[in-house]
């Protein structure tokens, strides 16, 4: 335990974003995401979905502001054009982090799993929303 950081941050993950540096990417998977297969460290946070671990992530985790969309989220198959329901959760912690609005792109789901295959990592979550993948990119220390 450690004094001002969150619980649900376990050590594994903790020690997995201090050692990512500026443009490395983290991919925060919801239950039906093939991590296993995919990741090349996987890191499980059982009991928790993606945006309960995203709030006290991004305390810890700065975005990349040298990119115009510094996430990335896995577009529809049934409707490539709609969101998912969950994105909207995603967007709200985004910017409330970031303090500005944050722009998520969307890929499908193919380009979502290469992309997935070259992150620095994968959290293996319970999000039980379809969709429910989010790849963020770690910006610097000002």
């Amino acid at each position: 335990m450690l004094k001002g950081i969150d619980p649900i941050l376990s050590p594994e993950l903790l020690y997995i974003i201090a050692r990512m540096g500026h443009g490395d990417e983290l991919v925060l998977a919801d239950a039906n995401f093939p991590t296993e297969a995919i990741g090349k460290r996987v890191v499980r946070a059982d009991g928790h979905s993606v945006a309960d671990l995203l709030v006290p992530l991004l305390k810890l985790f700065p975005l990349d502001s040298f990119v115009e969309k510094p996430a990335v989220v896995m577009q529809r198959v049934d409707q490539p054009d709609q969101p998912a329901p969950v994105w909207a959760d995603f967007q709200r912690i985004l910017d409330q982090a970031d303090g500005n609005h944050i722009t998520i792109e969307r890929i499908d789901r193919f380009a979502f799993y290469e992309r997935a295959k070259i992150a620095f990592a994968v959290v293996a979550t319970t999000e039980r929303a379809l969709y429910g993948n989010l790849i963020i990119k770690k910006g610097v220390i000002t």
